[in-house]
């Protein structure tokens, strides 16, 4: 495989690190080995001592374009039962490269610009914060390709902007601006061009970098155990959580700090 088409490409910046879509002449298609790159990355991201915060963004004009249909056609070539079988397990095995943003411990966020389509929603939809550029164009593709979104939209999407409109979305396969992204609460911060974009998600991931990483780690993992179980038993979660860290070195230095009116500094004990 050549330099121009490896999926992805990994910069670190202090405790930040960012995961480039790296396919600008397909439009960041999503592909089989984009799929294992994803999961591999982030499972490896996961358990780096030194990253607190991923940035996920694409290289060239977009985002992404979403599943590249030309692989994915022929994937549903073989219509028997053990072809079947093995769309089944490679859909699955996609699905886990995308969960595997909300599994990893720390805060993901997506900066969209251009077009994000299909599997970039899907891709959205898992990270934990997100933002566009002003010319961001999101759609929720599969119906109009007489598909069922199944990376993760129909699952994540009514948590984040509500049932109806995700429903609505999702039933027609429309277009919605970055305006509405915002309007809905899909996107967090609007930016007049891709540049801007990156430079707000850097300034971002570099505060939130600041903080304890213990503490926005079950931060993260306390908000999802909160979405997937329900409120009371998320507060029980969070008290053994907390029970168990109380008086952990982060938090000592934390008040120590901020006792000395000093700046804190963190290792994530």
């Amino acid at each position: 495989m050549s330099a121009q088409s490896t999926p992805f490409k990994l910069e670190k910046q202090g405790h930040v690190a960012w995961l480039i879509m790296n396919r600008p002449e397909k439009i960041n298609a999503m592909t089989e080995s984009f799929f294992r790159g994803l999961g591999e990355n982030f499972k490896a991201l996961d358990e780096d001592p030194e990253v607190r915060v991923v940035v996920i963004k694409g290289e060239g004009k977009h985002f992404t374009s979403g599943l590249d249909l030309f692989e994915a056609a022929s994937l549903v070539s073989d219509d028997s039962a053990a072809g079947r079988e093995t769309l089944r397990l490679k859909i699955i095995q996609a699905q886990e490269s995308f969960s595997a943003l909300e599994r990893c411990r720390k805060p993901v966020i997506g900066a969209a610009h251009n077009r994000c389509v299909g599997g970039g929603v899907d891709l959205m939809c898992a990270c934990d914060i997100r933002m566009a550029s002003k010319d961001a164009i999101f759609t929720v593709m599969e119906t109009r390709l007489a598909m069922i979104a199944d990376l993760g939209t129909l699952q994540r999407l009514p948590h984040i902007v509500g049932h109806g409109m995700a429903r609505e979305l999702a039933f027609t396969g429309r277009d919605f601006t970055a305006d509405e992204a915002l309007s809905m609460g899909f996107i967090t911060h609007i930016c007049p061009d891709s540049d801007a974009l990156f430079k707000k998600a850097g300034d971002l991931a570099e505060e939130i970098a600041s903080c304890p990483p213990m503490a926005v780690q079950g931060t993260k993992e306390t908000m999802i155990h909160a979405r997937d179980k329900g409120v009371y038993p998320s507060l029980e979660y969070v008290a053994q959580k907390n029970a168990s860290a109380i008086f952990c070195e982060d938090m000592t230095e934390a008040v120590t700090a901020f006792m000395e009116k000093r700046k804190p500094v963190y290792k994530g004990r």
